[in-house]
């Protein structure tokens, strides 16, 4: 993902609007059809840094939160939106867009594909947006939006059967708790007292996660003379230690 701040904008403001259709018109329409046309306006004033549309649809009040966590305001969203730089393009769409009307509320639920080009390579993400709309005169005013960035697996590696062999073992959480590892074909097999077994997956060496869990990591640990003594289940930065048994 891009690294640059202003590029920034491209990845944590994913979708908030779309094409409008005039104040006028926009109440005789399905409020589905009108708040994706908005939501894809905005998202392509994203792309191409027109913060006029994002100035003309948010609320004086509106409320941005970001994949990163940070509450923006109305003036930052605006002041952030800039044209992006040489080198890179980015194109965002729209998919699942779903709309729960309640009265002049409306909660939109959507998930914002992108494809950016960055520098010759391309990149992918998703997100899932949810904003709160609100009927005014005017037409639809965003309230507030929440993204969140949605993960997928890393790429793996292949490791040859010797180095699979040296996780091999069981691993004490507590007396009652352990995780046991064995290899199966080329790749190992980790599984948890009482549960059922989980395919691991290398990542890179001594970093292992299980597939469709990509929040969670099993980063081995070594001590002087190599030999694997432990590993820690790394939850986003907070690690549960795990030790070897003998």
């Amino acid at each position: 993902m891009p690294r640059l701040a202003v590029v920034a904008l491209l990845l944590m403001l994913p979708g908030v609007a779309a094409a409008a259709a005039p104040p006028s018109h926009a109440g005789a329409e399905d409020v589905t059809a009108v708040l994706r046309r908005q939501t894809q306006e905005l998202v392509d004033a994203v792309t191409s840094g027109d913060s006029t549309v994002w100035d003309r649809y948010m609320d004086v009040a509106a409320t941005y939160t970001d994949e990163a966590g940070v509450l923006n305001t109305k003036r930052d969203i605006v002041a952030g939106i800039q044209p992006l730089p040489n080198g890179i393009t980015g194109r965002l769409t729209l998919v699942d867009f779903e709309v729960h009307a309640q009265g002049s509320t409306a909660v939109a639920t959507y998930v914002i594909d992108e494809t950016e080009t960055y520098f010759g390579q391309t990149l992918h993400a998703k997100y899932r947006n949810t904003d709160t709309w609100q009927r005014s005169t005017p037409g639809w005013r965003l309230l507030a939006v929440q993204s969140i960035a949605l993960r997928s697996d890393p790429p793996t590696v292949t490791l040859a059967k010797e180095k699979l062999a040296e996780y091999v073992g069981s691993y004490s959480l507590t007396p009652e708790i352990t995780y046991t590892i064995r290899v199966d074909g080329d790749s190992l097999v980790g599984q948890r007292s009482g549960r059922p077994p989980q395919s691991l997956k290398v990542e890179l060496p001594d970093l292992f996660f299980v597939p469709g869990q990509p929040r969670l990591r099993k980063l081995f640990q070594r001590g002087p003379d190599g030999r694997i003594t432990g590993f820690v289940e790394r939850r986003e930065t907070w690690d549960i230690a795990w030790k070897r048994l003998p």
